[in-house]
């Protein structure tokens, strides 16, 4: 049967592209030209803040003295699960090297970046995690520098938390900026920063489109847009559980979509039934959020098998994706566009936003199509090398030199064969493009 929409989206998440890039492109214009004063002058406007912009060590210490002991030990614990997940994943990029033909050899080095930039946003809400996620994976890729930046709250500076988790997970500079005009402080290397190589991290969408702009005179993690979530569940699936997963990525904005998808149609409309209530229970700005992402973003589908339900979340390529069915190992096996996945009811988003230790700055908007999320390995490039001994380069410059000239580079083909000429004289190579 055709796919039934319950609950259909009125609105879909995007901004207003046009109106958002002109801002973001005139402030860092404004800022490359004006260097440390524009930006001091940004910041001045947006974050209302005049204390210290790079936070000293006497800072950090104050900062952690107003966090509880139980909250250090929650951080700490976080950290280490990240730290150990990147330990695992960047194992799985070891240098390499192999012999092509005999003489010739070709390898593989994975090389950090020098500079990394991490924003952690802590405008609507403290996001702790986000520097715990971008900060210890570019420590763990071998990073010689790490900045994070966090917008600063008027007559408080970084919240204390943010400022304690970056310093744990190893950040070298702790700055007191937000905004776009942190990421052009980050790139630009004002203030002492070195320039960055890459930015990481969630944001606005003025920090979003500011990375856009700036992607290819530094590296990006991704462009990341509303946060997304959707749901696989059949009959076996809670109820209440699904319900309460939906609202709590509700939360996370007004825009952000959330999406239900299921075999059983009693268990769609219980849940259609549950969410109501459960946002209602939420605190004042938790419950508009939800509220109006329930309202516009939401979809709620039937589908007729679980096939049918898998290739709806393909097409969907959501962030993050939860699955609360029967036989976990066939959807592990099955599913193939997502950000994270989230297989079983003891598992939740929720944990892996904060706590699992794999990252949650992944590819929203339907970009888990074609890429993943942040990983250790976003702060390291993937090179290549090669050396040769002049009789294993013999077969290599002979067929370098007629495939050069067959496509018309003849300055390509000559520097194979002053090679062969050099260390084979007297020989006759048939080096045309039709030998």
């Amino acid at each position: 049967m055709p796919r039934t929409y319950l609950k259909k989206a009125s609105l879909t998440s995007t901004s207003d592209a046009a109106e958002v890039h002109e801002t973001v492109r005139g402030i860092l214009a404004d800022i490359e030209a004006g260097g440390e004063a524009k930006a001091l002058e940004y910041a001045a406007k947006f974050d209302a803040y005049d204390g210290n912009l790079i936070l000293t060590p006497d800072d950090i210490e104050a900062a952690a003295a107003q966090v509880p002991d139980k909250l250090k030990a929650d951080i700490r614990f976080a950290h280490d699960n990240v730290r150990r997940f990147a330990e695992t994943q960047k194992a799985t990029v070891p240098d390499v090297q192999t012999e092509i033909v005999p003489g010739v050899i070709a390898g593989q080095k994975a090389i950090p970046v020098h500079a990394a930039g991490c924003y952690v946003p802590a405008g609507r809400y403290c996001h702790i995690a986000s520097a715990i996620m971008t900060v210890t994976t570019a420590k763990v890729a071998g990073c010689q520098h790490i900045a994070a930046c966090s917008p600063p709250r008027p007559g408080q500076g970084v919240a204390p938390a943010i400022a304690y988790a970056a310093h744990v997970c190893g950040a070298d500079t702790i700055v007191a900026m937000g905004g776009v005009q942190a990421v052009a402080a980050m790139t630009y290397g004002l203030f002492g920063l070195p320039k960055a190589n890459i930015l990481v991290g969630p944001g606005n969408q003025f920090v979003a489109e500011a990375k856009r702009i700036l992607f290819g005179r530094v590296g990006i993690d991704i462009v990341a847009g509303p946060t997304d979530s959707l749901i696989l569940a059949d009959a076996t699936a809670d109820a209440h559980v699904v319900a309460t997963d939906l609202v709590s990525q509700a939360e996370h904005g007004y825009n952000s979509p959330v999406w239900l998808v299921t075999d059983h149609r009693p268990l769609a409309e219980d849940v259609l039934a549950r969410v109501p209530a459960l946002i209602d229970d939420l605190p004042e700005l938790n419950r508009e959020n939800a509220a109006a992402a329930w309202r516009d973003y939401a979809e709620v589908i039937v589908c007729s098998d679980r096939e049918e339900m898998a290739a709806c979340s393909d097409e969907y390529a959501p962030e993050h994706l939860t699955v609360q069915a029967d036989d976990l190992d066939w959807w592990l096996g099955r599913l193939t566009c997502y950000g994270s996945l989230f297989l079983g009811e003891e598992t939740t988003v929720s944990y892996g936003d904060k706590a699992t230790g794999t990252n949650h700055v992944l590819p929203t908007s339907g970009a888990a199509s074609y890429t993943g999320g942040l990983s250790v390995h976003k702060y390291m490039k993937i090179v290549t090398w090669q050396r040769a001994t002049r009789e294993g380069s013999r077969p290599i410059a002979e067929a370098t030199a007629r495939i050069s000239r067959l496509e018309g580079m003849e300055a390509h083909a000559r520097a194979a064969d002053v090679r062969l000429a050099k260390y084979f004289p007297g020989e006759n190579f048939d080096l045309s493009a039709d030998g």
